[in-house]
């Protein structure tokens, strides 16, 4: 059985191409997409079946989203949100606007005496946690490749859903802001994950052979992530 990958709507999907089969298959798990297909079925009749699919992909991955805990952050002073792994609390000030920076060990937003609108604030905060992130990814990652000798193209961030990054078969890497609320060394695997996939554009052993080499921790960020990555929201 042979494999190979595709990019499709922001998703990296998996080929096995098999003489065992005689139909494609479609199989989704959380964010991943795999497909069987006959060994000679051309390129072009695959991408056809995965626009058919789209709706489908996109409703069986949504259900995977759905099916994660919410935040319930009320956005009020007092409350604690997470910045590499450290709890800051929330101190909401009356005056006049000032967006969300973390000062002296809390995070601040100031608004017009008389506001109250979570939805402000949680705004502000987005955008706070979505600059660092940026600052905090592109210096992760123009380390991590310099020590792994390979090369990026450029580095941006997202709001995805349900999934932590993903790496082009250009060199374009990007990543969910809301990696940066994990501790350092969770977001240092996200970095190393991603940047092995400029080595290995999969999820073979050889890629996780290379996760390891760098990153000898790697199971236990895993992990990590699999039993915290849910709490990881404004």
């Amino acid at each position: 059985m042979t494999k190979e990958f595709i990019e499709f709507d922001d998703l990296i999907v998996e080929i096995k191409r098999s003489n065992r089969v005689k139909s494609a298959t479609i199989t989704v798990e959380e964010s991943s997409v795999l497909v069987v297909v006959p060994r000679l079925l051309e390129l072009e009749r695959i991408k056809k079946l995965l626009k058919n699919k789209r709706q489908w992909i996109k409703e069986k991955i949504a259900l995977h989203h759905e099916a994660q805990p919410k935040s319930n952050k009320e956005f009020v002073s007092g409350e604690c949100f997470s910045y590499l792994g450290r709890n800051y609390r929330l101190k909401v000030n009356q005056g006049y606007y000032k967006p969300a920076k973390l000062i002296n060990g809390r995070f601040c937003v100031t608004l017009f005496a008389g506001t109250d609108n979570a939805d402000l604030i949680k705004d502000s905060l987005l955008a706070w946690y979505e600059k660092h992130a940026d600052i905090k990814f592109n210096e992760k990652v123009k380390r991590y490749a310099e020590i792994m000798n390979v090369k990026f193209n450029s580095v941006s961030i997202k709001n995805y859903k349900s999934r932590w990054g993903s790496c082009s078969v250009e060199g374009d890497i990007t990543f969910n802001w809301k990696v940066v609320m994990a501790p350092n060394r969770i977001v240092d695997y996200v970095v190393v994950h991603e940047l092995c996939h400029l080595i290995h554009h999969d999820h073979s052993p050889k890629f996780w052979c290379e996760v390891e080499r760098f990153m000898p921790d790697y199971l236990e960020c895993k992990e990590w992530l699999k039993h915290n990555g849910a709490k990881l929201e404004l």
